[in-house]
């Protein structure tokens, strides 16, 4: 009776709120659908961590936890990937807030929480923690639960302790119990739609026959703890990899409840290639990387859902190999539609790596949790946020331009004037691939290339050179015309104060080896979509 009443109580958020679909979730080939109508569902997840050493949800000494949340929904995220600690549930279910924190002698946060959440201070770890995933229901935001360590604390140094099974702080049947008493602990709680059962699997100890053993296994467990939550599985190498599921698979049968994820950052590899290699060819590399290692899942025969639940940026905009990256993950991200799970949501911590209020740059709120840290960014971020194809329309496919840079798509006005724009005044278009025209939707025209310097035209001329665009370079995010003297010009989005578009000389299209120009404003992607 209590589940069906919290059922009816979270259906009805969900109904008024941010959501229109019931839960819990499924899978459907590559698909997070909802069960009792089918119809897809899109992750779209920011990170917050309450996995570090006081085993307390980051930034409750900053701001009211209602409060917190409600920047979630406002910023139009739908869930929140909520790390925890094996220890928290295995070894300190009984310690109290208060008691960490002064275990830890972080008396600046309790004194914050006192003011922001007192009520906080005298629950049990667990207790809080439940009491954050209580109030991201209330607000209509699904949870995906993250075991990220066992022994709280920051992640993930190569030998910590913490990164392979039978490593000193990574006791196989210690972490099983942890997921069953968890899935068991939150089956009631219908918002939490997913357990992601291990964090960025790494160090000298890892190899594959073990993860086949204790994944396989910690899989099944939370399966039948709590049979209606996806079960979320990541690979070896700081869960970048899972390529050698082409050799062999899980060979699980969870009921459609099987999700595996990936993460994506620009030191996944080697970070300074970003800065000091040409950049077509660092993000040709990189995107096949990450197609071979675990992209490949998501088609074939028999695909499955990817969740590519970390990725991010140094949100200052001051770090030359994020800014370079961006752009590339957000085309391949775009591309795909993928869900995915920001990292971060929390502008500071309580304690990381003996740092007490130590700043986390790549969070989206500043380091007194009062404003964004840069709402271009989130701007930028707003069209992945829409699903962009859904399984189950009778649309047919059309595409988008979209430039990953600006985070803006390409439209045409009443005047046939071409611009760009990140709200929902985007064009349609069709292309037929490599030396077709683009063509409008709706039209019969057709864009094509006016001169070096000017902007593309609309035009009823199709059959000419300069109407006929492909893809010029390394990266594929080149898309060329050539012009009256047969020489390739590129779209250009030329600024991002502005939202015109020119087609210029494009930037390390040829022998890009020694080219070390920046070509982004130049990349633009066909992202297919079936949604209105």
């Amino acid at each position: 009776m209590v589940k069906s009443l919290q059922t009816i109580f979270l259906l009805l958020i969900l109904s008024f709120g941010t959501l229109s679909y019931s839960l819990p979730l499924s899978t459907s080939k590559k698909w997070i659908i909802d069960s009792a109508s089918g119809h897809r569902v899109k992750l779209t997840c920011v990170n917050w961590a309450a996995h570090l050493e006081p085993m307390v949800a980051e930034g409750l000494d900053r701001k009211p936890l209602r409060d917190i949340v409600a920047k979630v929904a406002e910023h139009h995220f739908n869930c929140v990937r909520l790390t925890w600690a094996t220890f928290m549930f295995t070894r300190y279910a009984q310690r109290t807030v208060t008691e960490s924190l002064d275990s830890l002698g972080l008396r600046e946060a309790k004194d914050g929480i006192a003011k922001s959440n007192p009520v906080i201070l005298n629950m049990t770890l667990i207790q809080a923690y439940e009491t954050v995933v209580d109030e991201l229901g209330a607000q209509g935001l699904m949870v995906v639960l993250d075991n990220h360590v066992s022994n709280p604390n920051w992640c993930c140094p190569y030998n910590d302790g913490n990164g392979f099974f039978g490593d000193a702080d990574f006791h196989p049947r210690e972490w099983l119990h942890g997921l069953i008493t968890v899935g068991k602990r939150f089956k009631t709680k219908n918002q939490v739609v997913a357990m992601s059962i291990r964090n960025e699997l790494r160090g000298s100890r890892q190899n594959e026959h073990d993860w086949y053993r204790y994944i396989g296994r910690g899989a099944r467990m939370v399966h039948k703890a709590n049979p209606d939550v996806l079960v979320i599985v990541s690979g070896l190498t700081w869960g970048t990899d899972l390529s050698f599921l082409r050799q062999k698979s899980l060979g699980l049968d969870l009921n459609n409840k099987l999700v595996y994820e990936t993460h994506w950052y620009s030191f996944s590899g080697d970070q300074q290639i970003w800065e000091v290699q040409p950049l077509n060819r660092v993000c040709a590399k990189s995107t096949q990387s990450l197609i071979n290692n675990s992209g490949f899942l998501t088609s074939g025969r028999n695909p499955v859902p990817l969740f590519l639940s970390e990725f991010g940026f140094d949100q200052r905009g001051q770090n030359r190999a994020d800014n370079r990256f961006s752009s590339c993950f957000m085309a391949y991200a775009a591309e795909k539609d993928l869900d995915w799970g920001l990292w971060a949501l929390q502008g500071s911590y309580y304690l990381r790596e003996g740092h007490t209020r130590a700043e986390e740059t790549f969070g989206i709120l500043d380091i007194n949790w009062d404003h964004l840290r840069n709402p271009k960014f989130l701007k930028r971020l707003r069209f992945m946020q829409r699903m962009i194809q859904d399984p189950n329309s009778n649309l047919s496919t059309s595409y988008i331009l979209y430039h990953p840079e600006s985070g803006n798509c390409v439209g045409a006005n009443g005047k046939n004037k071409i611009y760009t724009s990140n709200s929902r005044r985007w064009s349609r278009w069709s292309h037929d691939g490599d030396g077709a025209p683009i063509r409008l939707m709706g039209s019969a025209l057709c864009l094509k290339v006016a001169g070096d310097g000017l902007p593309p035209v609309l035009s009823s001329d199709c059959l000419s050179q300069q109407s006929a665009w492909k893809s010029v370079s390394n990266s594929k995010l080149h898309l060329a015309a050539k012009d009256q003297h047969g020489e390739y010009l590129c779209l250009d989005k030329i600024s991002a104060k502005s939202s015109k578009i020119l087609t210029r000389k494009c930037i390390c299209i040829d022998d890009d080896s020694d080219c070390l120009e920046n070509p982004q404003s130049q990349w633009f992607k066909f992202i297919s979509t079936n949604v209105k």
